[in-house]
């Protein structure tokens, strides 16, 4: 039987709409303490869902904090900290896209996005990595999790996402460099990459009803409550993709195919050997991770 998230107090990032939204409501619904972050906006949707977990009889705070800042980070865990008197969770989610061709790109395309994803991941783990740090030297047992959003685009790629594909690739290796380092204070980290309807997905291309189904955000929410759960402690370093009902463990890089010269290479020996030894390799994945066929 799973151990249930019930008192644990969860930080999820860009939870006013989409999957921060589904997740907020599902660690509430497993009677979790929820802060609520987003950027208040004209409609404060983090106030809509704390509302929205109140009113079934969870445990909820709005936080407007810019966690692409590190005083918004730091503020962000502080307000768990003085609210909850601790925290057990952190969801990295929060996100935006500004998608465009490279050759096309602006540097505030580019700047926006990696501030967003990349930096805001970074902020928040950072000061939450901080508090735990303190907590584990000064003694006390700690059982934290930081759970955060990579994507398929930064896992195999896809067109037009450059500057997304590559905040997404680089949230996937901080992650599993933070499971190294962060083992040893009793935090996991971990990474989702989702596949769900969105306001930053829904507008890319007509969806089949069945697709809407398929992509509907809560379907992300319940592996994510697990991540948080004390029964993942086991798991750490991992990225997993999640579409739907599927869950699949994404593989990373491995070394392939290797030939060894015996001496330093020179062209010609390259122009024999590298086309023979790249057809040998595996070939790259669609965006569902499974291998293109050749």
């Amino acid at each position: 039987m799973s151990e249930p998230v019930e008192e644990r107090v969860v930080i999820v990032t860009g939870a006013g709409r989409g999957i921060g939204r589904a997740e907020a409501l599902e660690f509430a619904r497993q009677g979790a303490k929820v802060v609520v972050n987003d950027l208040a906006g004209d409609d404060d949707p983090a106030g809509a869902v704390v509302d929205e977990i109140r009113s079934h009889g969870g445990v909820a705070v709005a936080n407007h904090d810019d966690v692409s800042t590190w005083d918004g980070g730091r503020q962000l865990i502080g307000t768990a900290l003085s609210e909850f008197g601790r925290l057990d969770v952190l969801v990295n989610n929060a996100g935006i896209l500004r998608d465009r061709m490279f050759v096309s790109m602006t540097e505030r395309e580019w700047d926006e996005v990696i501030a967003v994803h990349l930096r805001g991941t970074f902020v928040t783990s950072r000061h939450a990595a901080g508090h735990w740090r303190e907590l584990s030297k000064s003694g006390k047992a700690v059982d934290g999790r930081i759970i955060n959003t990579s994507s398929s685009s930064g896992l195999y790629g896809n067109v037009g996402q450059s500057n997304y594909g590559a905040a997404k690739g680089a949230i996937a290796s901080l992650t599993i460099v933070l499971a190294e380092e962060l083992a040893r204070y009793g935090v996991t980290v971990n990474a989702i990459a989702p596949a769900a309807l969105t306001r930053m997905t829904e507008a890319l291309r007509e969806r089949t009803d069945a697709e809407k189904a398929e992509m509907d955000p809560a379907n992300i929410a319940p592996l994510v409550a697990w991540l948080g759960s004390p029964a993942s402690r086991a798991v750490t370093g991992q990225i997993f993709n999640i579409k739907g009902s599927r869950i699949s463990v994404a593989e990373g890089w491995v070394a392939g195919p290797e030939a060894d010269n015996g001496t330093r290479w020179t062209q010609e020996r390259l122009d024999e050997l590298m086309p023979g030894l790249v057809a040998k390799a595996r070939g790259r994945s669609d965006m569902d991770g499974h291998p293109i066929p050749r």
